[in-house]
């Protein structure tokens, strides 16, 4: 009976962290829909899309491979709805979103404090840049029928700032929202309680999130001073 009681109780866990997982998958997808805000536009539209900020909250809470899994049925799920460059697409979403979900979600697995969490976000935002820029130089050429100098040229004018901004605006997000939406699944059962908190962490939060948004601000204004004097060029 008791093991019974403990299997069913297992199934139970399995069941409402796969529903947990399908929301997060749900509102990647429905953000993606939804906001998708002009930044610049070199000959072909880039836009911010907030939908990195769930997908890495949601690999805090599960791990990094559950976070994988929404990455690509996240980016399927784009191309074959609202997206209109096809697999090269899909395949432009799925490293930039890995370059930025699994960095911060294995050194947070290591390190489970506020710290672990910026130290990962901050590794991430680099990785992604630097990712980008390389496939950017890559792809782009292929599905939008630029030429191969052309995208080189916009490298460090174009697609470096726009990275950046876009990385560093869902790292500032991800600080923010992870804790309310941590301690509101754990008050909806959903989350076991963890076994320690550490409570000075709490004080650490809107310094953080200060200096994420201060840069946020600081790459903006940047970038738009920047942007028309080095697209002259």
């Amino acid at each position: 009976m008791q093991k019974k009681m403990e299997s069913s109780e297992t199934v139970r866990k399995r069941l409402r962290t796969m529903i947990t997982l399908a929301l997060f998958a749900a509102l990647a997808y429905a953000l993606t829909a939804l906001i998708r805000i002009p930044v610049v536009n070199p000959g072909f539209p880039l836009s911010y899309e907030p939908k990195d900020i769930v997908i890495v909250i949601a690999g805090f809470l599960y791990g990094p491979l559950p976070a994988a899994g929404i990455v690509v049925v996240d980016a399927f799920l784009e191309m074959i709805t609202i997206s209109t460059t096809g697999p090269w697409g899909f395949l432009m979403n799925v490293v930039s979103s890995l370059s930025f979900v699994l960095p911060a979600i294995l050194i947070y697995k290591r390190k489970r404090t506020m710290t672990g969490a910026v130290w990962g976000l901050s590794a991430s935002v680099v990785l992604t840049v630097v990712m980008m820029l390389l496939w950017n130089l890559i792809v782009t050429p292929i599905y939008t029928g630029a030429p191969r100098a052309v995208v080189a040229g916009m490298l460090l004018t174009v697609f470096l700032p726009f990275n950046l901004l876009k990385c560093t605006i869902n790292a500032l997000f991800a600080v923010l929202l992870y804790k309310p939406v941590s301690r509101a699944l754990r008050a909806a059962k959903v989350l076991e309680e963890p076994s320690s908190a550490p409570g000075k962490q709490k004080m650490l939060i809107p310094v953080i999130a200060g200096i994420l948004l201060a840069i946020a601000i600081a790459l903006t204004v940047l970038y738009s001073l920047l942007y028309p004097v080095l697209s002259a060029r």
